[in-house]
């Protein structure tokens, strides 16, 4: 594993160790234990600036599923370099900035932190994977810990509606990105972005290169929040401010232009790409900056704002396309321009967005108010926030003589010189995408004045506010202040950028506009002459003056426009709509009736399997190689027969519970005669516990009725029942008859001691040639034992259910309740419980080479605390066994992952195992394998499941 999947992986590891520490250091802020995190990543890349500067890349690989073709590779260039300097480098001002605006002792900040970091690694993640599928990976991340954080205040309902509709628009996009990856995928043959993009020549002409484009655009503008999917961002600014300054102006709606950017080589030079990607941008940077200088609340301004400098820079990514179609002439240089503004943009925004939303958390912090209506006046007594939000607004606004002032002069170069085109049929449009661009940099200049001169501006208002406004501590200063510093040093020597990060960025952008050993020549200067440009901005600054004077009486500038249809009104609708329709779908086949889904589980079932064989062509029943039965199998047949059809007419439920595990010891009998002794001893074990589970549950039930109704003949159960057995014989039938392929069997019995290092061929399969089965099986089973958990914490906390559950829980209660004949079992169990667990530690540690495992010694273990339980009571088995078991199930599940993660220290794939032979002291010649970190995983894992389910179920409570 190399330095760089490293650099990934160390915001994960601080996320699940932080926690624990600031337990463990309780008079420390947890901030300043995550501070190293990003502080010392963004050290290690700012080291990597001068190779990367010279034209270096660095590419590492670490094998994950090589059948799929899919490897966890990390690729750092230009582009992804600057995006990880963005995202750790604001991460460190923004951490050290939360350790005074988070109160330690009223909000959980270790969950804060945890979702701060996880953000963090999968936005590193995202930018530095070159394999397709592990970017969708951390970028559906990013959306989950952005759902996270921003309903961080989660008993607050904006807060869950914000992050609910950021989840939902941006999953979309991510699932619709996806798509686009796996289309890219059939026409080049791999997941490798490197590949797409070398291969981008010939894909053109392909008929799914257009449906690609169009999927990967959507999950593109989705997390940049693009008109018209930009709703979420102004309602995730519900999330603390840190969060806001960190994911929302800095690194996750930057997402979708990197994604934009990295695939640029591939699209950019077609019309349906330059045309979609700058329509988009342009009329997101139109809408939202009017939008903007409609709102009230300062978080509110800035959200829309940053919409509408999101849209400025995918605008620039469109129009900056068009050098891909003039590759190789003498235009092509004229529209890099546009790539040049646009990464030099990107990180101008970063930094004066960032300085701005930590101003306006100064502000609600220091006042108890965002509401720019109560506000003003704050200039004497904020003097140094009032500074850092001048640096930022002007440079915002564009004007000199800040980075933001630069940016936006290259924005209009690289819009006035679209109307040089001559192809794409662009020149009937040549003037309007100037003027749009003009009239939106106005409407950008009006909002930067009014957050600025609106709060910080004027008199006081006559109301008080809810605190007393004072200057923040410094350590909430210093961060604002170090990016304000940034926008004036970069927009005085705007050069320090230019062949450090801008052009190593737009090499990663325009590929083939390079020949080997070529540079793009990237120039800044503050003065070019008296150029359209500046009188651009003069008219920006004249009209945008104006407009802000006249804000306040004209309706039209701060009223709504339309008010009965918005976006937002939609969303809402749609989503009503689909609730609604969900409901009433659901409401048609949910009918509470147990029989019901059994019907509808059999008859898909029947139809399906019908179905398979129907199409499956020719079917060979060939029975003529089946071994003769013999008599204990046909005595051991007789018995599981009688026993299965004795069920239905059992006259209690304990008749019932023991004719079902009569059945289930018929089927171990035949594991024993068919020489399968793991097999038997997961099925003996299974119906020990099965049987100890139905007596826990039908006590919840009602009491049966003592006579018994006649038997009701019912077509429905009739036909399902026989339709069933029918095509379940057809299909054990068709399996053993005629076979397509050959046996697997026997790789697995001559591979499983040479590649695994184990005798048991059962045990080898599950651990390791199937390891990745197994691992997401007891995921399953731990999320089903906590579902069981919680629901029956819920109905004992919302009072039992009423009288009757109330008189079930006192049967269970005296059920367990040890009386005078229970004398014998409570001595045997004594001695017993010790002998079965000792077994079960000998089938957990032979398991690799004789019968047992992890599985079967798990349930050895539950069966003794089963005993345990039914013969000293619930309750004192808790007390004898003060264990939390949900925590054993997620400890077993830790180190079942953990093990199959440290593969990848070693450059194999995920979950793959080693063994050796060792020389011991007393023990001699000892082989070790690793499989068995593995199944001590599955271990903990299936005893913690099967004892969460049975203390809930069972407990005396």
């Amino acid at each position: 594993m190399s330095v760089l999947h490293a650099a990934i992986i160390i915001p994960f590891v601080f996320a699940a160790v932080v926690p624990l520490l600031s337990r463990l250091l309780r008079g420390i802020h947890a901030g300043w234990l995550v501070l190293p995190a990003p502080a010392g990543l963004f050290a290690f890349m700012v080291s990597r600036v001068p190779s990367v500067q010279n034209g270096e890349t660095v590419e590492r690989t670490v094998s994950w599923i090589p059948s799929l073709g899919i490897g966890f590779t990390v690729y750092l260039d230009g582009l992804s370099l600057l995006f990880s300097l963005l995202i750790t480098g604001i991460g460190s001002l923004v951490v050290l900035y939360s350790v005074f605006y988070m109160d330690r002792n009223r909000e959980p900040i270790r969950h804060f932190y945890f979702y701060l970091l996880m953000f963090m690694g999968a936005m590193l993640g995202v930018v530095l994977s070159d394999n397709a599928i592990v970017l969708y990976g951390f970028w559906e991340l990013t959306s989950i810990s952005s759902f996270l954080l921003i309903a961080f205040w989660h008993d607050r309902e904006r807060s869950r509606y914000g992050a609910l509709k950021s989840m939902l628009i941006t999953v979309f996009g991510g699932l619709s990105m996806l798509a686009g990856f796996i289309l890219l995928a059939v026409m080049t043959g791999s997941f490798s972005i490197r590949d797409m993009i070398g291969g981008a020549g010939q894909l053109a002409g392909h008929a799914l290169f257009v449906p690609a484009m169009i999927l990967l655009l959507l999950g593109a503008v989705t997390k940049s929040a693009q008109f018209p999917f930009h709703i979420w961002l102004p309602d995730a600014m519900e999330a603390p401010t840190p969060v806001s300054a960190y994911l929302h102006s800095a690194t996750m709606v930057k997402a979708g232009l990197y994604l934009v950017a990295r695939f640029s080589p591939v699209f950019a030079g077609h019309a349906a790409w330059f045309w979609l990607v700058t329509a988009i941008g342009l009329a997101t940077l139109l809408y939202a900056s009017f939008r903007a200088i409609k709102q009230t609340d300062l978080k509110a301004m800035l959200a829309y704002s940053t919409v509408s400098q999101l849209g400025l820079i995918m605008s620039l990514l469109g129009l900056g396309s068009a050098s891909g179609y003039a590759a190789g002439t003498h235009d092509s240089l004229l529209y890099t321009y546009a790539i040049t503004a646009a990464v030099f943009h990107l990180f101008n925004h970063a930094v004066f967005k960032g300085a701005l939303f930590m101003v306006v958390g100064i502000v609600d912090h220091e006042t108890g108010t965002r509401d720019i209506r109560r506000l003003g006046g704050l200039m004497p007594v904020m003097p140094i926030t009032f500074s850092v939000a001048l640096i930022g607004t002007f440079s915002m606004a564009g004007l000199p003589p800040l980075s933001g002032f630069l940016s936006k002069e290259m924005f209009f170069t690289a819009v006035l010189n679209v109307t040089k085109m001559d192809f794409w049929n662009v020149g009937a449009w040549s003037a309007l995408i100037p003027a749009l661009a003009w009239i939106a940099s106005i409407f950008t200049f009006v909002y930067s004045m009014l957050l600025l001169f609106r709060t910080f501006a004027g008199r006081r208002k006559p109301e008080p506010l809810p605190k007393q406004p004072h200057e923040a501590p410094l350590g909430m200063l210093v961060p604002p202040v170090v990016l304000a510093s940034l926008a004036v040093a970069f927009g005085l020597f705007p050069n320090l950028l230019s062949y450090t990060l801008i052009e190593p960025a737009m090499a990663a952008i325009l590929p083939e506009l390079l020949e080997p050993g070529d540079r793009f020549a990237v120039s800044i200067s503050f003065w070019h002459g008296w150029t359209a440009e500046l009188f651009m901005t003069i008219g920006v600054v004249a009209l945008g003056t104006a407009a802000y004077m006249l804000h306040g009486r004209v309706p039209a500038l701060h009223g709504a426009v339309i008010r009965r249809i918005s976006l937002n009104g939609i969303y809402d609708g749609m989503l009503r709509s689909m609730e609604n329709g969900a409901r009433r779908l659901t409401g048609a086949y949910m009918t509470g009736s147990a029989r019901h889904y059994v019907i509808y589980i059999f008859a898909f079932f029947i139809a399906a399997l019908a179905a398979a064989l129907a199409g499956a062509g020719e079917i060979r029943f060939d029975m003529s190689g089946f071994a003769p039965m013999s008599l204990y199998e046909a005595v051991i047949m007789a018995a599981l027969v009688i026993s299965v059809l004795a069920i239905p007419f059992a006259g209690s439920r304990m008749t019932a519970i023991i004719l079902t595990g009569m059945s289930g010891y018929m089927v171990t009998l035949f594991f024993v005669i068919f020489r399968a002794p793991d097999l038997a001893l997961t099925q003996m074990i299974v119906e020990t516990v099965s049987v100890a589970l139905f007596l826990l549950c039908f006590y919840h039930l009602p009491k049966l009725k003592k006579e018994r109704l006649p038997l009701r003949f019912k077509l429905s159960n009739a036909v399902i029942s026989i339709g069933v057995g029918v095509i379940v014989t057809l299909v054990a039938l068709a399996a053993l008859g005629g076979r397509s392929f050959d046996t697997i069997a026997d790789y697995y019995t001559d591979a499983s001691y040479k590649l695994a290092g184990g005798k048991n061929v059962v045990n080898v399969i599950l651990v390791d040639f199937r390891g990745f089965d197994t691992l997401l099986e007891i995921t399953v089973l731990g999320i089903a034992s906590l579902g069981i958990y919680s629901l029956i914490k819920l109905t004992a906390a919302n009072g039992g259910g009423g009288k009757a559950q109330r008189d079930r829980a006192s049967v269970r209660h005296n059920l367990y309740l040890p009386s005078g004949n229970d004398v014998i079992l409570r001595t045997i169990s004594k001695a017993v419980m010790f002998v079965i667990l000792i077994f079960s530690f000998f089938l957990l540690l032979a398991g690799h080479n004789h019968p047992g495992g992890g599985f079967i010694g798990a349930l050895m273990s539950a069966s003794a605390l089963v005993l345990l339980a039914m013969a000293f009571g619930m309750e004192a088995t808790e007390r004898t066994v003060p264990v939390n078991f949900r925590k054993v199930t997620a400890v077993g599940l830790t180190v079942a992952l953990l093990t199959g993660i440290g593969s990848f220290f070693f450059g194999a794939p995920f979950l793959s195992h080693a063994f050796g032979h060792f020389q011991l002291p007393l023990l001699g010649d000892t082989e070790l394998a690793t499989a068995m970190l593995f199944d001590f995983g599955v271990y903990l894992a299936v005893l913690g499941v099967t004892m969460t389910i049975i203390f809930s179920i069972g407990r005396d409570k």
